[in-house]
């Protein structure tokens, strides 16, 4: 298998070194290139073009834009955010803006393992300690008031939406329900299409939505969409 290779953006020296040291010791991994400030977000990008970009979203500069820059001129270039802010707004945002994972800097160094391999896998990666924020964030986003098909859940399907929903992982969900994991991504891959989501996050916005739209119109009773938007 190829190295996947790996940029780091990050204005502080030490914890630029101390990621580079790590990525260079992980086997599968290549460091492709480091920076330190906005700028070297977007040259980065278009001189190396790495297969992943770790950065820290807190540098002097529009560093939003930047990143929106990057993820339109390469779709194909996964962005991990790794970050001391808990901002759950910022989060969301850049969340819905593509990337594919946001690590909290108080992280261990193996959770910043897990979620470079999980971006490697096109999974959506958030800190666990973080995730149930988010959750309770999106709870609480306006809803869209034009009326929206509930999709037709099996009962099996409804599980997983709650597990899901709750930042469980594919490995979690199919322990919690006695699946194999091969079982729980084909689901994921048929919930995904019922909901028109690209990936996880999208899947969970989805069904947020859906439940508080339900609920406004009266037609969800007892278990149908409970449990975390209950």
């Amino acid at each position: 298998m190829a190295e996947y290779r790996i940029s780091i953006i990050d204005n502080h020296p030490l914890l630029l070194e101390g990621m580079a040291a790590l990525v260079r010791r992980k086997p599968g991994l290549a460091l492709s290139a480091m920076g330190s400030t906005v700028g070297h977000i977007r040259s980065i990008a278009a001189d190396h073009r790495p297969d992943a970009m770790i950065l820290d979203f807190n540098m002097p500069g529009d560093a939003f834009r930047a990143l929106l820059e990057v993820l339109s001129g390469w779709p194909a270039m996964k962005v991990l955010v790794f970050t001391a802010s808990t901002d759950t707004n910022l989060a969301i945002a850049l969340l819905d803006a593509g990337v594919s994972g946001f690590v909290l800097k108080s992280s261990s160094t193996d959770e910043l393992c897990t979620a470079i391999d999980a971006i490697r896998r096109d999974e959506v990666f958030i800190s666990p300690s973080f995730a149930a924020r988010i959750i309770g964030a999106l709870k609480h986003k306006p809803v869209n008031t034009r009326p929206a098909p509930m999709p037709n859940f099996s009962a099996r399907e409804h599980q997983i939406v709650r597990l899901l929903s709750s930042g469980k992982r594919n490995r979690e969900i199919a322990s919690a329900l006695s699946l194999s994991e091969r079982t729980v991504k084909g689901y994921m891959t048929l919930l995904m299409q019922k909901l028109h989501a690209r990936n996880r996050l999208e899947a969970v916005i989805a069904v947020q939505g859906l439940s508080q739209a339900a609920a406004l119109r009266g037609d969800i009773e007892n278990d149908t969409l409970s449990g975390p938007f209950g």
